[in-house]
Parts: structure tokens; C-alpha cells; sequence
């Protein structure tokens, strides 16, 4: 039975996660020179901020991400906030949480569509960041007679039809050096494809061995783009992905999340509830099930957190699906 919530509000800082102004100073460490190094720098970021955001509103995300300056100002603006308000969602999971903290013992692998901008990939790893600071969360096995620690890794794959390359491996950079300690970074391992997720075929994806798969504000994106290309893509992972495979989709809640089939607009969530889950009323003949859901759901961020630009809190829906 599915978790049903219409209204409602995540908490600030989830536990499972590293508190909010860590993520924060995080991405302050990484864009140290874009953010604090000269004036004249932080206002050249400001413009490049200024012609991503109309480049967003026009939903022309090619040429919002067709440089690395506006990918650098998308991270500085738009990535911070995110990741923080990411942490409370993917913790407030239950299932997600156990998948990217490894809880039951098993290498763990998660695909990110459209991940490149560093949101998710920041808050995976405080939550991973954070399994790993107490032993009590590794399992352990007997060998030769003595109890030995077993760590589990979570493989992330990134796809992204931008190149954030350079993005990732900044922020990978500075997850390895202030979280991640004790070899850890050797049980986070994190692979970045540049590519248009459309294309690529389910054995470039991984699909049947993927534990968790999330499309975070990467969704209406796609069917804005390509509806068709979409569709099949969402029929590709009712084929290929296994048994217990769960999907995360979060989507800014309201008109702007709405697409337009035929000569009616339709919120984007219905569409593809009617893809995985099948048609109302048919509910028993889709490939995956809702295990939770939130049509309206908000962050709010902590106003206390120290960073150079505004941080936005964020209203969105979300979907948890399970494949059968």
C-alpha cells in the first residue's frame, strides 16, 4: 500500500544526513574562487547566474548548461539549496535510505538521469558520509574463526547529457577530503557519463543490476524535450530493470510541471503513473508499484546557514516506485 500525503513539510536536517551548513560549506570550499576570492569574480558569477536563470525560464536548458561558467554559476546558485533539501527527501525514504547507506550488507548500485549539476550526488554522500561513522551500521561476518568488517560500496553512476565533468570532479575532490576518511572514498565510487540518457541502451545504464534509479527535476525536462524519446525510456526501465528496483522522481509541484497530450495539458505525474503503473483502475497490469507519494511538499532551509547567495526553499512532488 502506497503512502499517500498531500500536504506537508521535510525536516530541516534528517539525522541520516551530515547537518545543512556542512553540505553548504561544502560547495563553499569547492567554488572558494568563483565565491570569495575577488569582487570582481563573484560579479562575473552573478551575470553568468543571471543568463543561466533566463535561459531556465525559457526552458531552453541546452544553452543554459552550454558552458563551463554557466555550469559553475548553476552549481553555486542552484546546487546548494538542493542538495540540502535532497538530504531530508532521500533520508525521509526509508527504502532510499537503506539503499544508499547499504543496510543490508550488498554492494549498492544508483543511477542519477540528468545528475550532473551535483545536488544529489553532494547529499548521497552525506548520507554515505554518515553510515560510515558508525561501525555499528557495517555488517559483519565471521572468516577463519574472527568477526571481520564487511563494507559495503555504493557505486553511483551520473549521466548527464552536459558536461559536468569538471564540476564533479571538483566536488568529488572535496567529499574525498573533508568526509570521506579511513579509505572510505574506496567504497564510494562515482562514475560521470556525458551523454543524452534517451540513447543510451539498457546495458550502458546498468538497468537490470540498478538497486536505485532517481530523476530529480531532470523529468519534465525530458518530456519538454522529447515525448516520445521519454516515453520509451520509461517503457525501456518497465522491461529491463529488476525485481525490487526502486524509482525516485521529484518535480517542481504545480503548472509548471504540466505537459500538454493531445489538446489538454495533464500534470506530468499522471503521465507517468500511467507508464509504470498502468491506466486507472489497471493498476495490477503495471510493471512497478507506488510505494510513496507527495503532490505538494516543501523545504524550507535553516536562515541561519552562512552563504554568499540566497538560498531558495523549494516546493515539489514526488513518486517512490518499486518494481514488482
Amino acid at each position: 500500500m502506497a503512502r499517500d500525503r498531500t500536504q506537508g513539510q521535510l525536516a530541516i536536517h534528517n539525522e541520516a544526513t551530515l547537518p545543512p551548513q556542512e553540505i553548504i560549506d561544502l560547495f563553499k570550499i569547492t567554488f572558494n574562487d568563483e565565491l570569495y576570492q575577488s569582487d570582481e569574480r563573484f560579479e562575473q558569477l552573478l551575470k553568468e547566474i543571471k543568463s543561466v536563470k533566463s535561459d531556465l525560464y525559457n526552458r531552453d536548458y541546452i544553452e543554459a548548461f552550454s558552458s563551463d561558467p554557466k555550469r559553475v554559476a548553476y552549481c553555486c546558485r542552484w546546487s546548494p539549496p538542493r542538495a540540502t533539501s535532497y538530504g531530508s527527501l532521500l533520508s525521509h525514504l526509508e527504502p532510499v535510505l537503506n539503499v544508499i547507506q547499504c543496510h543490508d550488507g550488498a554492494d549498492q548500485n544508483v543511477l542519477c538521469v540528468g545528475g550532473g549539476a551535483g545536488s544529489e550526488f553532494v547529499s548521497i554522500a552525506s548520507m554515505f558520509t554518515t553510515s560510515r561513522e558508525l561501525t555499528s551500521k557495517y555488517h559483519v561476518k565471521e572468516i577463519d574463526g574472527d568477526d571481520m568488517v564487511k563494507k559495503s560500496t555504493l557505486n553511483l553512476h551520473l549521466v548527464d547529457i552536459a558536461n559536468w565533468r569538471t564540476i564533479i570532479k571538483r566536488l568529488n575532490d572535496s567529499i574525498d577530503e573533508k568526509w570521506l576518511y579511513n579509505n572510505e572514498s574506496d567504497f564510494f565510487k562515482v562514475k560521470f557519463t556525458e551523454n543524452d540518457i534517451l540513447k543510451m541502451n539498457e546495458t550502458e545504464l546498468d538497468l537490470p543490476n540498478l538497486n536505485l534509479i532517481t530523476l530529480l527535476f531532470t523529468t519534465n525536462e525530458l518530456f519538454s524535450e522529447h515525448k516520445a524519446e521519454s516515453i520509451r525510456f520509461f517503457q525501456k526501465m518497465n522491461r529491463f530493470c529488476s525485481s525490487g528496483c526502486y524509482l525516485l522522481i521529484a518535480e517542481s509541484a504545480g503548472s509548471f510541471s504540466h505537459i500538454t497530450v493531445g489538446t489538454k495539458k495533464f500534470p506530468i505525474q499522471f503521465l507517468i503513473d500511467t507508464i509504470l503503473v498502468g491506466k486507472k483502475g489497471q493498476e495490477d497490469d503495471g510493471a512497478w508499484e507506488i510505494v510513496d507519494q507527495n503532490d505538494s511538499i516543501w523545504y524550507r532551509g535553516d536562515l541561519k546557514l552562512d552563504y554568499p547567495i540566497k538560498l531558495e526553499n523549494m516546493r515539489f512532488f514526488y513518486r517512490l516506485y518499486k518494481k514488482k
